[in-house]
């Protein structure tokens, strides 16, 4: 596990080492420990805007120490993986635009307004918490639902964004969005008994419903 501070020091000492100025920007457990959600994380998950810049990345990150393992381990057979590299507890993963089921789209790009620099070479962006709700729901990790919970029981959601974003997944070619943060929420609130709105649930599922009509014509 890695705590902000060992990740601030980790991203100074990541930044010295890189070839070119880069904007990353954080995901997941990242994303969640910076917005102080947790205390710690095991894994580093971050974004690149290109396969050159993740490429950049894992050449500075390597010099640490850090080595490539299969992602298959962790996500299992699914498409748009990340490309992981571990040293000792803690583990970056990388992922460049495509999370797994999810886009990180434009919209998600903007909403990530708190910023930090390493040095001259690393801008580090955090996800809004939103937007890490809809893309915790790719993956079936007990952790993921957890890390939803403290979310939702940290701050007060607003559900009309995360619905307005899983419908603009689909128009990005994500046709799975809505079916797939449905079944994330109707699960979650059935095991953990966590406050989601009966209605954000109906409204999903009336998409679903409609998505489905309008293949079949």
């Amino acid at each position: 596990m890695i705590t902000v501070e060992e990740q601030q020091k980790l991203f100074l000492n990541v930044s010295r080492k890189l070839k070119k100025k880069m904007t990353v920007y954080a995901i997941g457990g990242t994303a969640i420990t910076f917005l102080g959600i947790k205390d710690t994380t095991l894994d580093i998950d971050l974004v690149f805007e290109t396969n050159e810049d993740r490429e950049v990345f894992k050449d500075a990150i390597k010099l640490i120490g850090y080595q490539p393992i299969d992602p298959i381990i962790i996500y299992g057979v699914k498409r748009d993986t990340p490309e992981m590299l571990t040293l000792g507890e803690s583990r970056f993963d990388l992922f460049v635009i495509n999370v797994i089921d999810f886009i990180f789209s434009e919209k998600m790009r903007e909403r990530a307004t708190q910023t930090y620099q390493y040095d001259e070479n690393l801008i580090l962006k955090i996800a809004d918490l939103h937007d890490i709700i809809l893309m915790k729901c790719a993956t079936e990790r007990v952790k993921d639902k957890d890390d939803v919970r403290k979310i939702i029981d940290s701050m007060k959601i607003n559900w009309a964004l995360i619905i307005e974003e899983a419908k603009n997944q689909t128009t990005l070619g994500k046709p799975k969005a809505i079916f797939e943060l449905g079944c994330f929420l109707e699960d979650l609130k059935n095991s953990t008994n966590v406050n989601i709105p009966k209605s954000v649930l109906v409204e999903l599922f009336e998409l679903l419903e409609k998505q489905t009509e309008e293949r079949k014509q």
